[in-house]
Protein backbone atom coordinates (compact mmCIF):
# COMPACT_ATOMS: atom_id res chain seq x y z
CA UNK A 1 0.00 0.00 0.00
CA UNK A 2 1.15 3.71 -0.68
CA UNK A 3 1.35 6.38 1.50
CA UNK A 4 -1.93 7.60 1.61
CA UNK A 5 -0.32 11.50 0.84
CA UNK A 6 0.30 10.43 -3.01
CA UNK A 7 -1.36 10.54 -5.84
CA UNK A 8 -1.27 9.20 -9.55
CA UNK A 9 -0.04 11.59 -12.08
CA UNK A 10 0.63 11.25 -16.33
CA UNK A 11 4.23 12.99 -16.90
CA UNK A 12 4.30 12.40 -21.08
CA UNK A 13 3.94 9.81 -23.50
CA UNK A 14 7.30 8.18 -23.02
CA UNK A 15 7.25 7.68 -19.33
CA UNK A 16 3.25 7.25 -19.01
CA UNK A 17 2.03 7.78 -15.32
CA UNK A 18 3.65 8.07 -11.69
CA UNK A 19 3.21 8.65 -8.15
CA UNK A 20 3.68 12.04 -6.73
CA UNK A 21 3.78 13.46 -3.01
CA UNK A 22 0.77 15.44 -2.26
CA UNK A 23 2.26 16.76 1.11
CA UNK A 24 5.45 16.74 2.71
CA UNK A 25 6.68 13.27 2.98
CA UNK A 26 9.57 13.01 5.44
CA UNK A 27 12.87 10.85 5.59
CA UNK A 28 12.60 7.82 7.13
CA UNK A 29 8.76 7.32 6.40
CA UNK A 30 7.06 4.28 5.14
CA UNK A 31 6.23 5.30 1.47
CA UNK A 32 4.95 1.84 0.30
CA UNK A 33 4.61 -1.54 2.38
CA UNK A 34 3.17 -5.19 1.32
CA UNK A 35 -0.31 -6.11 2.76
CA UNK A 36 -2.81 -8.59 2.20
CA UNK A 37 -4.63 -6.91 -0.95
CA UNK A 38 -1.58 -7.45 -2.49
CA UNK A 39 -1.58 -10.40 -5.05
CA UNK A 40 1.33 -13.42 -5.15
CA UNK A 41 1.45 -15.43 -8.31
CA UNK A 42 3.70 -18.74 -8.44
CA UNK A 43 6.35 -18.41 -11.50
CA UNK A 44 4.15 -21.69 -12.85
CA UNK A 45 0.94 -19.85 -12.80
CA UNK A 46 2.59 -16.74 -14.95
CA UNK A 47 4.15 -19.10 -17.00
CA UNK A 48 0.91 -20.75 -18.34
CA UNK A 49 -1.08 -17.76 -18.52
CA UNK A 50 -0.98 -16.24 -22.64
CA UNK A 51 1.47 -13.86 -23.54
CA UNK A 52 -0.87 -10.44 -23.34
CA UNK A 53 -1.62 -11.32 -19.42
CA UNK A 54 1.84 -12.49 -18.62
CA UNK A 55 3.42 -9.84 -20.57
CA UNK A 56 1.34 -7.06 -18.56
CA UNK A 57 1.74 -9.17 -14.91
CA UNK A 58 5.33 -9.44 -15.73
CA UNK A 59 5.26 -5.41 -16.48
CA UNK A 60 3.80 -4.32 -13.32
CA UNK A 61 5.14 -6.66 -10.71
CA UNK A 62 8.36 -7.38 -8.53
CA UNK A 63 9.80 -10.68 -7.26
CA UNK A 64 10.10 -11.07 -3.94
CA UNK A 65 13.09 -13.72 -2.26
CA UNK A 66 11.10 -16.60 -3.24
CA UNK A 67 10.57 -15.92 -6.39
CA UNK A 68 6.71 -15.21 -6.44
CA UNK A 69 5.37 -12.34 -8.71
CA UNK A 70 3.82 -9.63 -6.57
CA UNK A 71 1.69 -7.73 -8.07
CA UNK A 72 0.52 -4.66 -5.89
CA UNK A 73 -3.38 -3.94 -5.88
CA UNK A 74 -3.09 -0.02 -5.74
CA UNK A 75 -0.55 3.07 -7.02
CA UNK A 76 2.58 1.28 -6.10
CA UNK A 77 2.87 0.00 -9.58
CA UNK A 78 3.32 2.79 -11.42
CA UNK A 79 6.28 3.65 -9.33
CA UNK A 80 9.08 4.80 -11.69
CA UNK A 81 12.61 3.63 -11.68
CA UNK A 82 15.56 6.15 -10.76
CA UNK A 83 19.41 5.46 -10.01
CA UNK A 84 18.91 8.21 -6.85
CA UNK A 85 15.73 7.25 -5.98
CA UNK A 86 13.38 9.00 -3.35
CA UNK A 87 12.28 5.29 -1.42
CA UNK A 88 14.44 3.19 -0.89
CA UNK A 89 13.78 -0.84 0.09
CA UNK A 90 13.81 -2.78 3.55
CA UNK A 91 14.58 -6.35 3.89
CA UNK A 92 11.42 -5.84 6.22
CA UNK A 93 8.51 -5.64 3.21
CA UNK A 94 8.35 -1.94 3.17
CA UNK A 95 9.74 1.19 1.64
CA UNK A 96 11.24 4.06 3.35
CA UNK A 97 11.64 7.43 2.24
CA UNK A 98 15.83 8.25 1.17
CA UNK A 99 15.00 11.83 1.81
CA UNK A 100 12.18 14.57 2.41
CA UNK A 101 9.85 14.09 -0.18
CA UNK A 102 8.63 17.27 -1.53
CA UNK A 103 4.66 17.73 -2.40
CA UNK A 104 4.88 17.52 -6.21
CA UNK A 105 8.36 15.68 -6.07
CA UNK A 106 7.66 12.13 -7.47
CA UNK A 107 8.04 8.87 -5.59
CA UNK A 108 10.98 6.63 -7.53
CA UNK A 109 12.66 3.38 -6.65
CA UNK A 110 15.78 1.59 -8.20
CA UNK A 111 14.71 -1.39 -9.87
CA UNK A 112 17.75 -2.98 -9.44
CA UNK A 113 16.49 -4.22 -5.38
CA UNK A 114 12.86 -5.48 -7.43
CA UNK A 115 14.57 -9.10 -8.94
CA UNK A 116 13.80 -8.02 -12.73
CA UNK A 117 13.41 -11.01 -14.91
CA UNK A 118 15.08 -9.06 -17.93
CA UNK A 119 17.86 -6.06 -18.23
CA UNK A 120 15.46 -2.39 -17.44
CA UNK A 121 17.14 0.12 -20.04
CA UNK A 122 16.70 3.44 -18.40
CA UNK A 123 17.30 6.90 -19.94
CA UNK A 124 20.88 8.54 -18.75
CA UNK A 125 20.49 10.41 -15.39
CA UNK A 126 22.83 13.44 -14.36
CA UNK A 127 25.78 12.14 -12.67
CA UNK A 128 25.72 8.57 -12.64
CA UNK A 129 26.80 5.93 -14.96
CA UNK A 130 23.93 3.42 -15.08
CA UNK A 131 21.96 3.15 -18.04
CA UNK A 132 20.81 -0.78 -17.55
CA UNK A 133 19.03 -2.36 -14.38
CA UNK A 134 20.48 -6.04 -14.12
CA UNK A 135 18.37 -9.29 -12.88
CA UNK A 136 21.23 -9.16 -10.35
CA UNK A 137 21.95 -5.37 -9.51
CA UNK A 138 21.42 -5.96 -5.53
CA UNK A 139 24.13 -8.68 -5.73
CA UNK A 140 26.51 -5.58 -6.74
CA UNK A 141 24.69 -2.51 -4.96
CA UNK A 142 23.32 -4.40 -2.16
CA UNK A 143 26.22 -2.30 0.59
CA UNK A 144 25.20 0.96 -0.72
CA UNK A 145 21.77 0.28 -0.43
CA UNK A 146 21.86 -0.66 2.92
CA UNK A 147 23.85 1.96 4.24
CA UNK A 148 20.59 4.31 2.55
CA UNK A 149 17.99 2.50 4.29
CA UNK A 150 19.85 2.74 7.57
CA UNK A 151 20.45 6.22 7.57
CA UNK A 152 16.80 6.28 7.20
CA UNK A 153 15.72 4.24 9.66
CA UNK A 154 17.11 6.56 12.17
CA UNK A 155 14.34 8.89 11.26
CA UNK A 156 11.80 6.20 12.00
CA UNK A 157 10.97 6.87 15.28
CA UNK A 158 10.57 11.11 14.60
CA UNK A 159 8.11 10.96 12.02
CA UNK A 160 3.91 10.22 11.41
CA UNK A 161 4.02 6.72 9.84
CA UNK A 162 0.28 6.19 8.56
CA UNK A 163 1.18 2.69 7.46
CA UNK A 164 3.34 1.03 10.63
CA UNK A 165 0.06 -0.84 11.21
CA UNK A 166 0.21 -2.58 8.40
CA UNK A 167 4.26 -3.95 9.26
CA UNK A 168 4.04 -7.88 9.04
CA UNK A 169 3.64 -9.03 12.70
CA UNK A 170 7.06 -11.28 12.31
CA UNK A 171 8.89 -8.18 11.53
CA UNK A 172 7.72 -5.52 14.09
CA UNK A 173 10.38 -6.02 17.61
CA UNK A 174 12.91 -6.16 15.02
CA UNK A 175 11.89 -3.05 13.47
CA UNK A 176 11.20 -1.51 16.55
CA UNK A 177 14.73 -2.53 17.45
CA UNK A 178 16.20 -0.98 14.41
CA UNK A 179 14.36 1.91 15.07
CA UNK A 180 15.59 2.37 18.52
CA UNK A 181 19.08 1.54 17.25
CA UNK A 182 19.07 -1.01 19.63
CA UNK A 183 20.68 -3.62 16.68
CA UNK A 184 21.48 -3.01 12.95
CA UNK A 185 19.28 -2.84 9.88
CA UNK A 186 19.36 -6.83 8.00
CA UNK A 187 20.61 -6.65 5.00
CA UNK A 188 18.40 -5.88 1.53
CA UNK A 189 20.34 -9.17 -0.03
CA UNK A 190 17.94 -11.51 2.09
CA UNK A 191 15.57 -9.61 -0.81
CA UNK A 192 17.30 -11.49 -3.62
CA UNK A 193 16.11 -14.21 -5.49
CA UNK A 194 18.42 -16.62 -6.26
CA UNK A 195 17.35 -18.14 -10.11
CA UNK A 196 19.87 -20.85 -9.63
CA UNK A 197 17.63 -22.58 -6.64
CA UNK A 198 14.25 -21.89 -9.03
CA UNK A 199 11.87 -24.38 -8.17
CA UNK A 200 8.65 -22.55 -9.63
CA UNK A 201 7.97 -21.40 -6.13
Amino acid sequence: MMHPHTELRYINDAIGYGVFATRLIPKGTITWILDDLDQHYKESEVLALEPLRRDLLVKYSYRDEQGRYVLCWDLARYVNHSFNPSCIATPYQFELASRDIYPGEELTDDYGYLNLDQPFYCHPEPDCDRTVVLPDDILVYYPTWDAVAADAFKCFNQVDQPLAYLIDRKYRDRVDAVANGTIPMDSILSCYYDRSKRSCA
